[in-house]
């Protein structure tokens, strides 16, 4: 698994275009009369109002990039670095934002800005660190990972990515050690599980791998480690039960029918080579068919009200 992160529907709380009016000056100025020539008018700007509008813009840039809305969301962010430029916040979202959608050099220029002006911000470092680690740059994504660390250690999304970027770096046991400190951190953390399980596969322990998936589903059943679990399981000669996992697992989420989805989520050689057999199955096919016809589930968080504002 390749963690992605996540951001929000917006429901705008102000109208931004008024206030913008109002921090130039504009907003009580009258229409000329009919044949009236045309006064030029500098605004006085308000200093107050544009911070406003720049923190109205970064959360309304959050809210719609929760739903990957980044036609949206990106207008928004680029704006308030620009009202604001000295605000390490606006550019790490700024960054955040196009590293999803996939823009990975101007997020490092974004998240490299936000450094420079909050060098001692965790949050920037671990951001930066993925950035880097999408760049296939997994150097630099370890250096700014363990930088951030040394600032908030025991964060279990950080140390998942770190443990992610020693795995791509070819040294197994220390992913293996990093992911177990990231479970260790937070007891839910089913992902974090499920890459050991991922990992364990490739060193050739399956029964290892098995056991950490059941563990994995167990927090969560999530269609990841119910489709590792099911090819496993099918290749152990438990060929019932890994069909009808396997069938879970794809109406879930049926993705994970690709092989180069599962390969972007960090799926190794020889579990690739198990799946590629195993969705070849016509049980499997007839399931990744009747998956197809359904639309995806929409998966919405909701948040805890926080009062008027």
């Amino acid at each position: 698994m390749f963690r992605k992160r996540f951001q929000t529907i917006p429901v705008p709380k102000r109208n931004l275009f008024w206030l913008l009016l109002v921090a130039l000056g504009l907003s009580g100025m009258a229409k000329p009369a009919f044949g009236q020539a045309f006064l030029p008018h500098t605004p006085s700007l308000d200093p107050a109002r544009l911070d406003e509008i720049g923190e109205l813009l970064i959360e309304e840039a959050s809210q719609w990039a929760r739903f990957q809305q980044f036609d949206q969301a990106l207008p928004r962010a680029r704006l308030a670095t620009q009202l604001q430029p000295a605000n390490a916040d606006a550019w790490a979202i700024l960054g955040s934002l196009y590293l999803q959608a996939d823009q990975v050099d101007a997020s490092l220029t974004a998240l490299e800005k936000a450094r420079t002006l909050a060098p001692e911000n965790a949050k920037i470092l671990f951001a930066l660190g993925s950035a880097y680690f999408q760049a296939k740059n997994y150097d630099r994504a370890i250096t700014e990972l363990q930088a951030g660390l040394q600032l908030e250690p025991d964060t279990p999304g950080a140390l998942f990515d770190l443990g992610n970027t020693y795995y791509l770096m070819g040294d197994p046991q220390k992913a293996i050690d990093t992911y177990q400190k990231a479970f260790d951190g937070d007891a839910e953390f089913w992902p974090a599980v499920n890459n050991m399980g991922l990992v364990r596969y490739e060193m050739g322990d399956v029964e290892e791998a098995i056991r950490l998936w059941e563990k994995a589903i167990e927090i969560e059943a999530a269609p990841e480690p119910q489709l590792a679990l099911a090819i496993a399981l099918y290749v152990r000669g438990q060929q019932d039960r890994g069909l009808a996992l396997g069938e879970t697992a794809l109406q879930l989420d049926s993705r994970y029918a690709q092989i180069d989805f599962l390969k972007a989520n960090l799926w190794g050689e020889k579990l690739l080579a198990d799946a590629a057999t195993f969705i070849q199955i016509p049980r499997i096919q007839e399931a990744i068919a009747q998956a197809a016809q359904q639309p995806p589930p929409i998966q919405i968080e909701f948040e805890e009200p926080e009062g008027e504002r």
